[in-house]
């Protein structure tokens, strides 16, 4: 078996493991936040969220590249086998994190007088804060487990804990207010929870170091000290990165609380939690190409890292932009069906939202992944930088002018042009580019099922839930003839994705029926 489709595999598999933890996860959180809205009055809820915002805040402080770090290093050693490197880097990265995240839980702590007092002007509240301050700690915990499993590429552990965490909350939060202690029991509940999880985290992740060959007479080894500055040297522009990110994030916020109305805010709310449907299926790819693209040298396996590429663009795209248009499609009886017809701009915005997921077919999910998996944190720590300069003067342009309306069209243009910079610099390091050929047969198959599906939706008069299930199925059918069609598919990935699901257990039985079926059309289709 060649490396690329050996890698094929273990992605494949580690990415169902995500998902399928995020999509538990997410459900029981969705549950958990509507129960605890409802035993905890409007004014306690309140109270308990204030009281997590300023120890979250604190958390960004957190990590400095650390976590992408131990991504990183664990996956390259690992695919070297390099154990004794995987041990150290393992040890290092759950050392800092946990010492760092003690170290600002203490500063939370002594802070929560002048923050309850100064910031939120609620001083009743400082006892709050001094509980919410160890979620930093146990959220450094989980982080740093969930890297240690991503470099390993072993994620089943990794929804274990996302599940464990969203189960225990939505439990042990109403129970604890149900026995009166409100806003109290909120919060400890929380950090409970978040405790519980992050050292069930830490066992899982002992038993995969327990598992590493130890290495002979120490070989390999380095001090803790030298793999924490090793690991700091690489993550420290990851982490301006993620600050730049969250800054402009909170900026864009600063400004739709200024111009937009709560009603349109409200709405674009709506937009954006729904929209999280995408990111069940586009972030099990993200999370998964960084440690394969770690595991390769574009010196040495030049041929391999450009099928690699090319496949998780065209693969992923197959993935997340059907889903994308699909949702662009379906939006109004979609909200319609789930929040009634109070939100009536949501579907607008959730449409316009999907846009971004358009982007997967010019290599989105996979540029980023590449640089940074080959130690080219400081270029993409200059993207970001563009990014949010072009972001921060769009915002400020379109957001007082067009509302939410600005709002999204900022964020779906501000990072194009990192986009071309990024797809450029990778083809002329490493000679890789997009199948723009497959990229444009997804992208035209996608928009024809959408196309399709809104049509005969439009012309329909049914209550929203059925032109729901029955746009769904339009839609399917329609995207299915497409990709026929057009050869979007052939034989060759057909054979790739059996390789590549072979490992799901039941499931990859399943799945190879129905690609059986999409073979025998294939050929069908192709006479």
């Amino acid at each position: 078996m060649s490396k690329a489709a050996d890698m094929a595999k273990v992605s494949a598999k580690g990415g169902f493991h995500l998902f399928w933890g995020l999509v538990a996860s997410t459900v029981i959180s969705a549950i958990g936040v509507i129960v605890i809205a409802r035993v905890l009055s409007p004014s306690e809820y309140g109270i308990y969220t204030i009281a997590l915002t300023a120890p979250n805040l604190i958390a960004t402080f957190r990590d400095w590249g650390i976590n992408s770090a131990m991504i990183k290093y664990t996956a390259q050693y690992n695919a070297e086998n390099n154990s004794a490197r995987v041990r150290s880097i393992l040890v290092a990265g759950l050392i800092f994190e946990t010492l760092l995240g003690l170290a600002l839980s203490i500063l939370s702590f002594l802070l929560s007088g002048f923050l309850a007092a100064t910031v939120f002007r609620r001083p009743g509240i400082a006892p709050l804060i001094q509980i919410a301050s160890f979620i930093i700690l146990t959220g450094a915990l989980m982080t740093a487990a969930q890297a240690a499993f991503t470099g390993m590429e072993k994620l089943a552990p990794n929804s274990i804990t996302l599940v464990c965490q969203s189960t225990i909350k939505t439990v042990l939060v109403p129970a604890l207010v149900i026995l009166g202690l409100g806003a109290y029991g909120a919060t400890v509940g929380t950090i409970i929870a978040t405790l519980i999880a992050g050292l069930i985290g830490i066992l899982l992740m002992w038993t995969i170091y327990k598992n590493l060959p130890k290495p002979d007479n120490g070989s390999g080894r380095t001090g803790m000290a030298e793999d924490i500055k090793f690991m700091f040297k690489y993550g420290l522009p990851l982490s301006l990165s993620s600050i730049l990110g969250g800054f402009l994030t909170q900026f864009y916020n600063f400004l739709m609380a200024i111009y937009a109305t709560d009603l349109m805010i409200g709405n674009y709310s709506v937009a954006t939690n729904f929209a999280v449907l995408i990111t069940f299926f586009a972030s099990p790819i993200t999370t998964m190409l960084f440690p394969a693209f770690s595991k390769l040298d574009p010196q040495k396996e030049k041929e391999t890292l450009q099928n690699v590429f090319h496949y998780s663009v065209k693969y992923a795209a197959l993935l997340v932009v059907p889903a994308a248009a699909a949702i662009m499609a379906l939006a109004d009886p979609a909200v319609s069906t789930l929040f009634g017809d109070k939100y009536t701009q949501a579907p607008l915005f959730l449409a316009l939202l999907a846009v971004g997921y358009l982007y997967t077919v010019f290599g989105n999910l996979s540029t980023s992944n590449l640089i940074n998996s080959q130690g080219e944190t400081k270029l993409y720590l200059k993207l970001t930088t563009v990014t949010s300069a072009i972001g921060l003067t769009l915002s400020l342009i379109l957001i007082p002018q067009f509302e939410i309306m600005g709002l999204i069209a900022t964020t779906l243009t501000a990072g194009i042009p990192s986009l071309i910079i990024s797809l450029r610099w990778i083809k002329k390091h490493y000679t890789v580019t997009v199948d723009w050929i497959s990229s444009a047969k997804i992208l035209l198959s996608s928009a024809t099922a959408g196309a399709v599906t809104y049509a005969i939706l439009s012309q329909l008069s049914f209550i929203s839930w059925i032109k729901l299930v029955i746009g769904i199925t339009i839609f399917l059918f329609t995207f299915l003839t497409s990709i026929l069609i057009t050869k979007t598919i052939n034989t060759s990935d057909i054979n790739n994705l059996k390789e590549m699901t072979s490992e799901l257990g039941p499931l990859s039985h399943m799945l190879n029926s129905m690609l059986n079926i999409i073979e025998k059309l294939t050929t069908i289709f192709q006479l």
